[in-house]
């Protein structure tokens, strides 16, 4: 993979940054058809993330293809498809927390219950739906992750409000009432620990593709210092390197916690006053989006430290 990383960095660094300008009407459509033109010629899903970034005009649709990719990393059959992963409930997304159900009719399964927040809303073509099918030995919740199309009967989207950042990107939340699922739509493996638990740490570095790519796109056409696109280019690498290992090995989270405390000083320091009055203004508006889940994202890396014995963590 280290020659699709230096195509990545020829990308980012010396491709003319000439993005298809998206319409505020083209919508998640038109997002969609660029994201699939721009992200094609890459064999990885980070590289995709990174090219579809650099293609985009905004953040939300940067982050929406960084998702994407992270989706399919997860499961790569779904490469090609806009999907959706639906974990979230009313009392979060702990496994204690789900209380959407799989049951057993017959020689097939049905899903009850609701999910709180679907990213892509109506637009997502395959939801991919943790719910329970019962407990162990110790009580403890046993998952299981489900895929199913978006338009099966006993599935209902019901569209929420515009975000106040990325207000491009729906969201909706999941109603499922008696949904019919076959024995082959539910996946091999634990649905918290062989999915949610490492998509966590997927999705940032995806997103953080996408949105390394955005900007460095955003830089450029501005001719930001050298020094700010040198440091682009080597945070992008370290994303790239990091999106290829094992997402729950803990060396690998903590890592990610420097290099996501990294992108959120780079991109601060970047002269987006040299920006055209509306990039910067929905940067200003959209830059919102790095601050979502932070306290999530720290206790996710106080565990990390721990698993690798510094049970005490310097400030």
């Amino acid at each position: 993979m280290a020659s699709e990383l230096v195509d990545v960095l020829r990308l980012l660094l010396g491709d003319p940054p000439h993005p298809s300008v998206l319409s505020d009407d083209a919508g998640i459509d038109g997002w969609w058809a660029l994201h699939q033109r721009v992200a094609q010629p890459y064999a990885t899903t980070v590289g995709r993330a990174f090219a579809a970034g650099f293609a985009m005009d905004r953040l939300g649709y940067a982050f929406a293809s960084g998702y994407t990719e992270a989706l399919s990393h997860l499961v790569p059959t779904l490469e090609g498809h806009r999907a959706a992963l639906c974990a979230t409930e009313k009392g979060g997304g702990h496994p204690r927390a789900m209380e959407t159900r799989l049951e057993e009719v017959e020689d097939r399964y049905r899903l009850v219950g609701e999910k709180s927040f679907v990213t892509l809303g109506a637009h997502a073509e395959e939801l991919l739906v943790v719910a329970c099918i019962g407990t162990d030995d110790h009580e403890r919740k046993k998952l299981r992750l489900v895929r199913i199309p978006k338009d099966r009967d006993g599935v209902r989207l019901v569209e929420g409000p515009a975000s106040p950042f990325v207000p491009e990107i729906p969201h909706a939340r999941l109603l499922l009432e008696g949904a019919r699922v076959s024995r082959d739509e539910v996946l091999p493996g634990d649905g918290y620990e062989d999915y949610v638990k490492p998509f966590r740490t997927v999705e940032d570095l995806h997103v953080m593709a996408a949105a390394l790519g955005y900007v460095a796109q955003a830089m450029r056409r501005v001719d930001a210092p050298r020094e700010h696109l040198e440091a682009l280019g080597e945070l992008a690498t370290s994303c790239f390197a990091l999106a290829l290992a094992e997402p729950l090995d803990a060396a690998v989270h903590v890592a990610l916690g420097g290099a996501w405390r990294r992108f959120r000083v780079l991109v601060s320091e970047l002269p987006w006053d040299r920006t055209d009055e509306l990039t910067r203004t929905r940067y200003e508006r959209d830059r919102a989006l790095f601050d979502v889940a932070g306290a999530v994202r720290r206790q996710r890396l106080d565990t990390a430290w721990g698993r690798l014995g510094r049970l005490s963590i310097p400030g």
